[in-house]
């Protein structure tokens, strides 16, 4: 009787040792594997990082970058004019001159580059109703209403503009708009440089 006892206990100690290895085995395997999954993450992420994305997306296409630049321009051009009839302040009036100035200057530029890409993009002339329902708000404010929504509409739509410029400069595919991009982008990043350090 105590031999058959002293078996069946030493059984169940084999039995109980071995599920304790298989459990431990299969932690270690799922540990391999989540160390695997993560290097594979890393290295597709190390490998968009190095393809010349910007901000994680690919650049746009020659028209879409076309468009969106020149409907930036058509807003900036007649939220500058607006600014020099109706801000209240010498500062407003002043940035909105300069944006009619430098966004002319970048239309013309637009037109040449998209001119001379292959086959030639024609571009919009109509203002997007985005940058439209913008005019719109500006129209529609006064005095120190004005003067905050036109530096915070500035603020936004220039960040995003220059977004678009850098990701074409670093990846687009048409030579002619990469340099215009590249020369734009400065002009740009003096514009939020300024709207910044404005005193409200």
């Amino acid at each position: 009787m105590r031999l058959i006892l002293t078996a069946a206990v030493a059984s169940l100690a084999i039995a109980t040792s071995a599920c304790n290895n298989k459990a431990n085995d299969t932690d270690a395997n799922m540990s391999d594997d989540m160390m695997a999954n993560d290097m594979m993450m890393n290295n597709d992420m190390g490998m968009a990082n190095d393809s010349g994305m910007s901000n994680g997306m690919a650049p746009m296409a020659a028209a879409d970058f076309t468009a969106t630049v020149a409907g930036s321009d058509m807003y900036e051009i007649e939220a500058g004019k607006l600014a020099q009839s109706m801000g209240s302040t010498d500062a407003i009036k002043k940035f909105g001159a300069m944006l009619v100035t430098d966004h002319s200057k970048s239309t013309a530029m637009l037109k040449t580059a998209a001119a001379a890409a292959s086959p030639a993009i024609t571009l919009p002339t109509a203002m997007p109703a985005e940058h439209q329902a913008h005019i719109d708000a500006l129209k529609a404010a006064k005095g120190a209403e004005f003067d905050r929504l036109f530096v915070e509409q500035q603020k936004a739509g220039h960040q995003k503009v220059l977004d678009a410029l850098k990701g074409y400069a670093a990846g687009g595919d048409t030579p002619s708009l990469k340099t215009f991009a590249t020369k734009s982008t400065e002009v740009v990043e003096h514009h939020i440089e300024h709207v910044n350090n404005m005193k409200m």
